[in-house]
């Protein structure tokens, strides 16, 4: 971990970190911020997963959430949102594929495979090395993501039974193999069998069995994207046939921007910090 910028907020310390990825066989950059009781012990983590386009700078420069953190004695682990740099397969043209669209997937497919596992990234190579380096307590760690890091946050908590204490997500893509987001990434990194995509669906996942978990999502009713692309009512439906714990709070009026996020992150923070403390 090579860190290249420090900058104080609330008592505690905004760090961005850069390092060489094994997963992700490239550089790789992201941010930490340590609330002011870290100076003195551990303290457990909440994962914000960004969505499409974003980098770490949207969450720490947006969200409002340092403040939060600090008053609760949480960290905040905040990682990029694909690969990138040159030598790492991209499609320039296009927004919804390739860097800054990672999906968290671990691509199978030609020419993603070598960089695009975002999915062993966030799951095993990040907290690993975040864990060693500071002052984080081992395992206590909770999760949650706006857009296609909401959908991220969903998937991890559903394929790592007990990793994390608890769960939430801001307009997540809740059922990415039926939306265009979903397909275009979906085809692209895993190839045209559609099962294999049901891995990485939180609606599918939750439909095969998955553990249960209580989910916690905040949607906005005046999102953009909601009708095309985030398809909470499928969630919604399958969490019903499978008596699976879903609070789903329809935010009336609320659009799909980081002024949603900032109204409700310091709910989310509460929520988790509850869990991790428990």
């Amino acid at each position: 971990m090579e860190p290249n910028e420090r900058i104080k907020e609330f008592g505690g310390w905004l760090n961005r970190y850069r390092h060489r990825s094994v997963a992700c066989d490239c550089e790789m950059t992201f941010s930490v911020y340590l609330p002011p009781q870290a100076e003195t012990r551990k303290v457990p983590a909440v994962y914000w997963l960004s969505g499409l386009t974003c980098t770490d700078d949207n969450v720490r420069t947006k969200a409002g959430a340092q403040r939060y953190a600090a008053e609760l004695g949480i960290a905040l682990v905040m990682p990029d949102t694909s690969p990138r740099g040159d030598g790492v397969a991209d499609e320039p043209e296009r927004y919804d594929l390739g860097q800054g669209a990672g999906f968290y997937v671990n691509a199978t497919r030609s020419p993603w495979a070598r960089h695009y596992r975002m999915y062993d990234y966030v799951t095993r190579e990040l907290p690993a090395l975040v864990e060693a380096e500071l002052p984080l307590v081992a395992g206590v760690k909770s999760i949650t993501g706006h857009s296609m890091g909401g959908h991220g946050a969903l998937i991890c908590a559903l394929k790592e039974p007990g990793a994390y204490r608890s769960v939430s997500a801001f307009a997540p893509i809740c059922h990415p193999i039926v939306c265009g987001w979903g397909e275009g990434c979906f085809g692209a990194y895993l190839g045209p069998d559609r099962e294999a995509w049901k891995d990485y669906d939180a609606t599918e996942l939750i439909r095969a069995g998955a553990e249960k978990i209580p989910l916690l999502i905040d949607q906005g009713t005046g999102d953009e994207f909601l009708a095309e692309q985030l398809y909470p009512q499928d969630l919604e439906a399958v969490c019903a046939e499978r008596d699976f714990p879903l609070t789903l709070r329809r935010q009336e009026g609320y659009d799909h921007s980081y002024h949603f996020i900032a109204t409700f992150i310091g709910e989310h923070l509460a929520y988790h910090a509850k869990a991790l403390a428990e």
